[in-house]
C-alpha cells in the first residue's frame, strides 16, 4: 500500500483545493443517498471555499490527503475538549478500499496522543452503509443517533461514532 502524504491544508490553494475535492466527491457519493438538491446545498454551506475559511477561523484544522504528489482527498478535524472530533474524511472513488482512511485515523490517533486527548468521534448518515462499515473496521462504535436541521428543510439524520484511545 502507498502511503499517504497528510499535510494541513492553510493556504487559500490548498483550501480551493479542498473546495474543489469536495464538489467532486460529495455529487458522486452522497447524492445517491441524500439527493442532489442537499448535497448541493451542504456543499455550499460547509464545503465551499467561504464555509471552509470560515470553519478555519473557528479553530478547524484541515488537511490535504496527497498520494504521489496527487490530492485525492481532504480530512477536517476539531479540537473539543479532551475529544476530537472528526469532521471530514473524504477520499475520491478511485481511491477509496486502498487502506487510505485506516492511514489518515492512525495520524490522528498519534495527533491524539500527543495532544492528551482520550477520544475520536464522528457523525455519519445511517444511509451510509459503506463508511459505516470502514469506521467500524477502523474500530468506530455506534454511541448514540441525532438529527440535526441544518436548515432549508434539510436534517442530517446520523449515527455518532467514537473511537477510545
Amino acid at each position: 500500500m502507498k502511503r499517504l502524504k497528510i499535510e494541513p491544508a492553510v493556504t487559500d490553494a490548498q483550501i480551493l483545493t479542498i473546495a474543489g475535492l469536495a464538489k467532486e466527491i460529495w455529487q458522486q457519493h452522497f447524492t445517491p443517498i441524500i439527493g442532489a438538491e442537499q448535497v448541493a446545498y451542504m456543499l455550499e454551506r460547509f464545503q465551499s471555499y467561504s464555509a471552509l475559511k470560515e470553519q478555519l477561523g473557528e479553530g478547524y484544522e484541515y488537511f490535504l490527503l496527497n498520494l504521489e504528489g496527487t490530492p485525492i482527498g481532504y480530512s477536517g478535524i476539531h479540537q473539543e475538549d479532551k475529544t476530537l472530533f472528526l469532521s471530514k474524511i473524504y477520499i475520491k472513488k478511485a481511491h477509496r478500499g486502498n487502506g487510505y482512511s485506516s492511514q489518515v485515523i492512525d495520524f490522528y490517533t498519534s495527533l491524539c496522543r500527543e495532544r492528551g486527548l482520550s477520544l475520536i468521534w464522528l457523525t455519519c448518515n445511517k444511509n451510509n452503509t459503506n463508511s459505516i462499515g470502514a469506521y467500524e473496521h477502523m474500530g468506530f462504535r455506534k454511541t448514540r443517533t441525532q438529527v440535526a436541521d441544518i436548515g432549508n428543510g434539510f436534517v442530517m439524520d446520523d449515527y455518532i461514532m467514537e473511537k477510545k484511545l
